[in-house]
């Protein structure tokens, strides 16, 4: 007879069903031996030559005229804040769920973080509430493209044109979306994009911006680069304060190799996700986010999904990922909580004291998180979210197969596991 797994059953997945991530591009090994030959393993003078014709490409992929190399993609949003010239106390909109980078960039510029719940369609920045976050201290919205979706770009930019703010989409896991046919992060004035280790493209770590903007652009290249003023930003005035937040050219050779696979590797993502979906549907109780009609181009960094409790005998979700994780499936659910939750945004007005008014000691304490309520973003976070990473959209037929067979095994199984 069949057995749960968890109770001593036989696992659905004898390995697990996902690809090996990173995956390396048949180019590396050549491109990485060329830099090590060259002697000009770092990313000064910026940028270096590999840098700057990733940074070229990748931006022309999103649609974007200027491309600019960076550590990661938290440095990558503290430069387009900085570049925007916000001052000390100046309010920037964000989403309660998402990275804490998010929110830390705003803090770290001196500026100060207003949180916005979750669309509940597509766990992304809510449009609908957006308008009651602006102030007359507002200066800017960073609306982030959550896991498999896109923040509705067409809500944020009408939003920003009547308030005059501006826009720094936050790309980190969108990478080669596209909406209304046109590249994400290319919508506002600055788009950043991260190359961590389980990003959709990546070279262990690095990041880059996007930007139409020719002034942004020099900015943002002065910002890494120290503040020099040489190469994209020779002609900039006047000087900006900058940081040392160069990519090197060890990187840049990886990211090449992944900007050539971006598409290829982007249409087996989509083919999983269409099968994936399609058996869902068939077991029931587990569904995707709705995906937007705009959305022309998905990008799937994880694949989230909505849990539904009664479909599983009132199981809770997170003893549902306990049982899915015996069978061999590593999904994750409080994979992002709602910020004011999160251990890592410990910023307190005693060290950021432009935080004060809005948030008293600071955004953590006690009296501020009793007073802050997401409910959306709350019950995704500790009720219905289920991440998946793309890692599992890289598996073959059999192993997608098997995902929707453990699934369906928990569900025939649900009483028991309640």
């Amino acid at each position: 007879m069949e057995t749960l797994a968890l109770f001593g059953g036989t696992p659905v997945c004898a390995r697990p069903p996902a690809a090996r991530w990173p995956e390396a591009s048949p180019g590396d090994r050549e491109r990485l031996l060329a830099v090590l030959a060259s002697g000009d393993w770092g990313g000064h003078p910026a940028p270096g030559p590999l840098a700057a014709e990733f940074a070229a490409g990748f931006a022309a992929a999103h649609d974007a005229r200027h491309g600019i190399c960076a550590a990661n993609g938290s440095v990558t949003l503290e430069a387009a804040l900085c570049a925007l010239d916000l001052a000390a106390g100046d309010e920037v909109i964000v989403p309660v769920y998402t990275w804490v980078a998010t929110a830390a960039a705003v803090v770290r510029v001196n500026a100060v973080p207003v949180f916005v719940d979750a669309d509940p369609r597509t766990w992304c920045l809510d449009p609908g509430a957006l308008e009651a976050a602006v102030t007359r201290r507002t200066r800017a919205i960073v609306p982030v493209h959550l896991g498999a979706s896109v923040a509705d770009l067409d809500a944020v930019g009408e939003c920003a044109r009547r308030h005059d703010l501006r826009v720094v989409e936050d790309c980190a896991h969108a990478h080669g979306a596209r909406w209304r046919e046109r590249g994400v992060g290319s919508w506002g004035d600055l788009g950043s994009f991260s190359f961590q280790t389980t990003k959709l493209m990546t070279s262990g770590e690095g990041g880059a911006l996007i930007t139409n903007d020719d002034e942004l652009a020099a900015r943002c290249h002065a910002y890494v680069n120290c503040g020099r003023h040489e190469g994209p930003s020779a002609e900039l005035e006047p000087w900006l304060f900058g940081t040392n937040a160069r990519l090197t050219e060890l990187q840049a050779a990886l990211l090449l190799g992944q900007l050539e696979r971006l598409t290829e590797r982007g249409a087996r993502r989509a083919r999983a996700v269409e099968r994936l979906t399609k058996g869902l549907a068939e077991v029931g109780g587990l569904a995707p986010l709705a995906r937007d009609e705009r959305v022309t181009t998905p990008a799937a960094y994880e694949w989230v999904l909505r849990y539904d409790a009664e479909s599983f005998a009132g199981v809770s979700r997170d003893r549902f990922l306990e049982a899915l994780a015996a069978e061999g499936i590593e999904a994750t659910g409080p994979f992002y909580v709602p910020l004011p939750d999160q251990p890592l945004l410990n910023a307190t007005s005693r060290q950021w004291p432009m935080l004060r008014e809005r948030y008293g000691e600071g955004i953590r304490a006690p009296a501020t998180r009793r007073a802050l309520r997401f409910p959306v973003a709350e019950r995704a976070a500790y009720e219905e979210a289920v991440w998946l990473h793309h890692g599992f959209l890289l598996a073959d037929d059999d192993d997608l197969d098997r995902i929707l067979e453990a699934v369906a095994k928990l569900r025939r199984h649900a009483a028991a596991l309640r």
